[in-house]
């Protein structure tokens, strides 16, 4: 592994779970009043088209980071809409 992927695998490790934590405390308070829900979209949209892009260049660590960070991103969208 050169040090270009280990580069971009820790980046990938450190952008995806940093969102571990907001989600679950999300889940634990359903409290959202402080999240904007036009930018949790505009993100969950973006991680989307990162995903997409992942898969048609083939990088698979490009995709696996993003499709739990969209899936992490939705669990924040689905709260938010659910409860407010």
């Amino acid at each position: 592994m050169s040090s270009v992927e280990l580069i971009g695998g820790a980046a990938a490790l450190l952008t995806t779970f940093c969102w571990v934590p907001q989600a679950l405390r999300t889940i634990r308070l359903r409290d959202t009043r402080a999240i904007s829900l036009p930018a949790q979209l505009a993100f969950a949209a973006g991680l989307a088209l990162w995903l997409v892009y992942g898969v048609l260049i083939a990088s698979w660590p490009l995709v696996l980071a993003n499709a739990v960070s969209l899936a992490l991103a939705s669990v924040i969208v689905a709260t938010k809409l659910r409860f407010g």
